[in-house]
Parts: structure tokens; C-alpha cells; sequence
């Protein structure tokens, strides 16, 4: 098995061989660094090169403990290790113990050595004989993680927030952070499909709603800071990335860039719905691209904090070259931010700006995996606090899936057919 990505170096993985089948059950198990934030590629080939044979039943030392000296009664201290590293997931795989009188010069003088399990330890009533050892307890804790939570069912809601205030400029003019060249996308729009690509494949019917805030909207001129780019209140939601970027570029036809710079309005929209789903069964993510000043910094600071109780994290990318202090403020890595008195109950916000990934030689592909790799790092640990402090555990696992058989043969049609 090879794996590739864009910032580290190819790696290969192989199996223990196993001979005479032609239906192998493999042991061996690959633990792979997972990174939410990044497409990862595997490729696997199957190769006979050489005769098969199976495992040698050799051991392989897997933890080593502490020293304990001037006793003939010794404790040893309480340790951690992975059932992987440990019994490499088999839970009736042989572990060997094996116990050394401990010399100065390297000479340890052999005691004895006894056999056990991990099914056998788990159970914490076991007792072996090397003149006498005795596990004194032995604790399985399960650590999840945020795959758990995705394949026990977990949906993630994706929404997208885009600024159409008239600092940006007009968006005919190539000077536009709007502008839509031919020959090459927007800031906007690089920023959208580079988080937007990662998220589409946690969700399982890909509809995104997508808002626009700060412009006037037809016909009448009003100023809106929560409208559908598809035009439709009712129903917000677009068919895929490519449904979002589409309903972009038809809302920079038909509305007037305007003002202010209202992030609360759409961080309420999200909220909404993220309240009506707090069972750890949907988690919601609203991306805010913008490219200056926010003016309702209190608001916003108030709706942050009322959305930190909630399954959401907002990621804000600032595009263009304005100071971006506000939005650097909202990021809660070094101070959790506080609204009227009270402070946010977790960090849910990050904030990135667009123009520190972008690639100097002009590889948009790369500075949009820059960019995705950064925004969305943390939402898997925001992800997980939500569910924790809320003693949320995974749904269960769905049933392996296991082919259906062929149909069955009718001898009769068998020989009917052949007579004709």
C-alpha cells in the first residue's frame, strides 16, 4: 500500500504473506496519520512474487518496564500502551512476559517467563506463576476519535457565507477581489472550493446552503446581510461545490455590492439549526470569506459565544490586503473571547488570511491545499470538546458489508434453453 500527499514524502506498507489461499485473512493492520484537513490518496497493489509462508511465531519486544531495585517483592509502576502495539488488535495473540534480575553490567540474570493474553489481562483476575506475579489491575480505556463519531453516523452540515460589500470593488474591474477572470478564479471562489472540496465528502447528500451579506438585492434595493445566492430563502441549498460556486457567480450579477460588514446575521443563520440538533447526530460548519472591518464586532463576539455551546465552528477566511485585526480577535487560540461578561464555553472559531498560502509562483492548487490544511486543522478537535463535554459517544458502527450471492441456476431453464 503507497499513500501520497502534497507535503510528505511516499511511503509503502506491506503484509505478512500468508500461503495456500486464495481468500487471505491478513493481521497485520497499518496505522495511518489522518488528516481531516487534507485529500489523502492510498493506492494498493497486490503482488506474487515469491512463495507465501506464514508468521514465524516469533515475538517482538513491546514495552519495557521500569528497574526495580533492592527488593525481592517488586511493584512495578502502572503503564499505558496501545492494544495495536500490544496484540496488534488480535485479543487472543500470545504475550510472553518475561521477568530479569537487573545487574550493573548489562548481565541481567534471567527468572522466568510466563504466557498470557490480552482477552485474559483484561479481565483483571489473572495470576502467573514466575515464582509469583500478580496483575494487579488492568483498565481498557477507549480513546475516540473523530472518524468514530463519522462512521457511527455523524453528519457534517457545511455552509458558506460570502461578502458582498463594496470594498471589494466592482466586480467588472480586474482591480475586484470579485472579478471573474477567464482564465484563472478569484480569491473568493479559491477559498470556496478549498475548503469546500475537503468538507463535500462528510456530507452525505452534498447540499450546502449558501448566504451573501452585505449588498442590495433585487428589485427593490434592499440591503440584506443573510440572503440565498440562489435567490430562494425558502430553500438556500446548492447541489455540491459546484452548485455553490455557480449560485457566486450568478449572485455577482444580479446584486449591488454595498454595506457594512455584518458577520452576526449569518453565524445566527447556522446557529439556528445547530440548536435544534444537539444529540451529536449533525455538527455544523459555516465558512465566512471576507476581506475587511467587521462593524458589528460586538454582535458578532455575542453570537460566538452563544454558538460555542453548540455542535458548530465557524472558519473565517480573509481575502484581499486589509488589516484583519477584528477577525484575528475573534480566533480564540491565545485569549477565549467574552461577550457582556461572559466567555465563550469552547474555541470554535479559526481565522486564516488567504494571502500568507498563497503560492509566490502562482500554483493555485497548491495555495488552495495550503489553505485547507491550515483552516481546517483544528475542527476536529473543536468537533470532539463539543462531544465530550457532552458525554456524546458514537453511534454504532453499520454491518460489514457482505456481497449478495448469484442467483441461483434453474436446471430446468438450463435444459429447456439448450434444446432450442
Amino acid at each position: 500500500m503507497w499513500a501520497r500527499d502534497l507535503y510528505r514524502p511516499s511511503f509503502r506498507c506491506q503484509t505478512e504473506v500468508i500461503d495456500n489461499t486464495l481468500n487471505p485473512d491478513f493481521v497485520r493492520k497499518f496505522i495511518l496519520d489522518y488528516f481531516f484537513e487534507e485529500r489523502q490518496n492510498l493506492r494498493f497493489d497486490l503482488r506474487l512474487e515469491k512463495p507465501l509462508t506464514n508468521e514465524d511465531g516469533s515475538y517482538t519486544i513491546c514495552h519495557k518496564t521500569e528497574v526495580v531495585k533492592n527488593t525481592l517483592d517488586p511493584v512495578w509502576q502502572a503503564f499505558k500502551i496501545p492494544v495495536r502495539a500490544l496484540c496488534n488488535g488480535d485479543y487472543d495473540r500470545s504475550i510472553k512476559v518475561e521477568v530479569y534480575d537487573w545487574d550493573r553490567d548489562g548481565g541481567h540474570d534471567f527468572i522466568g517467563e510466563f504466557s498470557t493474553s490480552y482477552r485474559e489481562m483484561s479481565r483483571s483476575q489473572s495470576q502467573f506463576h514466575v515464582y509469583e506475579v500478580t496483575l494487579l489491575s488492568c483498565l481498557v480505556d477507549t480513546e475516540l476519535s473523530f472518524l468514530d463519531y463519522i462512521r457511527g453516523g455523524t453528519q457534517i452540515n457545511f455552509t458558506v457565507a460570502i461578502d458582498f460589500t463594496a470594498s471589494n470593488g466592482n466586480p467588472s474591474q480586474p482591480t475586484s477581489l470579485h472579478y471573474m477572470s477567464p482564465y484563472q478564479l478569484n480569491d473568493y471562489a479559491m477559498a470556496l472550493r478549498a475548503v469546500g472540496e475537503i468538507i463535500q465528502d462528510y456530507d452525505s447528500d452534498k447540499m450546502f446552503p449558501a448566504l451573501g451579506f452585505g449588498a442590495k438585492l433585487p428589485p427593490d434595493g434592499r440591503v440584506s446581510h443573510e440572503f440565498a445566492l440562489n435567490g430562494n430563502p425558502q430553500n438556500p441549498y446548492c447541489t455540491g461545490i459546484e452548485g455553490v460556486m455557480e449560485a457566486y457567480y450568478q449572485s455577482l450579477k444580479s446584486v449591488r455590492l454595498y454595506g457594512p460588514t455584518h458577520f452576526s446575521p449569518v453565524i445566527n443563520h447556522v446557529a439556528r439549526y445547530a440548536s435544534a440538533v444537539t444529540d451529536g447526530s449533525q455538527y455544523f460548519i459555516l465558512l465566512i470569506i471576507s476581506d475587511g472591518v467587521i462593524t458589528d464586532m460586538a454582535q458578532t463576539k455575542e453570537s460566538i459565544v452563544n454558538a460555542s455551546s453548540l455542535p458548530m465552528s465557524i472558519i473565517i477566511v480573509g481575502v484581499g490586503p486589509a488589516e484583519f485585526d477584528e477577525m484575528i480577535e475573534l480566533d480564540g487560540d491565545e485569549e477565549r473571547i467574552s461577550s457582556q461578561g461572559r466567555y465563550a464555553e469552547r474555541d470554535i472559531v479559526q481565522f486564516v488570511p488567504f494571502r500568507d498560502y498563497i503560492d509566490r509562483r502562482g500554483n493555485h492548487i497548491l495555495s488552495m491545499a495550503r489553505l485547507a490544511k491550515e483552516v481546517l486543522a483544528e475542527i476536529p478537535d473543536q468537533f470532539l470538546s463539543y462531544m465530550r463535554t457532552r458525554g456524546i459517544k458514537p453511534g454504532p458502527l453499520p454491518p460489514p458489508y457482505t456481497p449478495c450471492p448469484p442467483p441461483a441456476i434453474n436446471p430446468l431453464l438450463t435444459r429447456r434453453v439448450s434444446r432450442i
